[in-house]
């Protein structure tokens, strides 16, 4: 039963794959990763209850910090053009004021 859960979760991460590869925006794309990242998390519980191991709980939990942080990371980066932050995004000076 429990394989075919992890099978199931092995085949949306390769669709997921694909969407990543295909695109068409980088937000799919990004998208995409997320997913990749939130499935690795369910196939290391699923492993870590399989093996009657418990800790790999704690190891799926910081993944997905890990995750999340670096998905908020990539979305900021490419919406400010850096890790720098000036004010609205996009923001344009008043003409005629340096």
């Amino acid at each position: 039963m429990y394989l075919a859960v992890v099978i199931a979760i092995l085949i949306t991460m390769l669709l997921a794959l694909i969407r990543a590869i295909k695109g068409p925006t980088l937000y799919d794309r990004i998208l995409a990763a997320n997913i990749i990242g939130t499935k690795t998390v369910l196939i290391i519980a699923t492993m870590g209850f399989l093996f009657g191991r418990p800790d790999f709980l704690d190891i799926a939990l910081v993944y997905a910090l890990i995750n999340f942080i670096g998905v908020v990371a990539v979305l900021k980066y490419f919406e400010y053009g850096g890790f720098h932050f000036s004010g609205k995004p996009n923001a344009k000076k008043p003409e005629g004021k340096d």
